[in-house]
């Protein structure tokens, strides 16, 4: 199925965010210390700043409402809301103490977010 060209900007965000996990864990698989940890925590809170915010904005104002008529997806819909309210909670929780737990908790999250999204409700 071809997917609607109003979501390549999406899609495309969605690539930065599966990029920015795989620098985490790959710079925390060679330096775990905590100075990198520190820095990954930085890496991941800028990055939701900069981008994720304005993404689940759009997701949650636009798409998902614009969904709202099909109601197979009200299920997923709900979830990947649950998803956006869980990654805010790990920004917050990174802002407040970063470890390496909490990073690698919020990657493996962001990126099953971002896979669910791209395979279940984009197509």
């Amino acid at each position: 199925m071809l997917r609607d060209p109003c979501l390549i900007p999406l899609s495309h965000q969605h690539h930065n965010g599966l990029a920015l996990c795989v620098m985490i864990r790959r710079s925390l698989t060679s330096d775990s210390s905590p100075e990198n940890i520190a820095k990954q925590a930085t890496r991941a809170i800028d990055r939701y700043q900069l981008e994720l915010v304005n993404h689940f904005e759009i997701e949650e104002q636009v798409l998902f409402p614009a969904c709202s008529s099909m109601p197979l997806i009200h299920e997923l819909i709900d979830q990947l809301l649950a998803d956006h309210r869980s990654i805010r909670a790990f920004v917050a929780q990174l802002s407040a103490a970063p470890s390496l737990g909490l990073l690698e908790r919020f990657c493996a999250l962001l990126s099953a977010h971002i896979r669910r999204e791209e395979s279940e409700l984009f197509e």
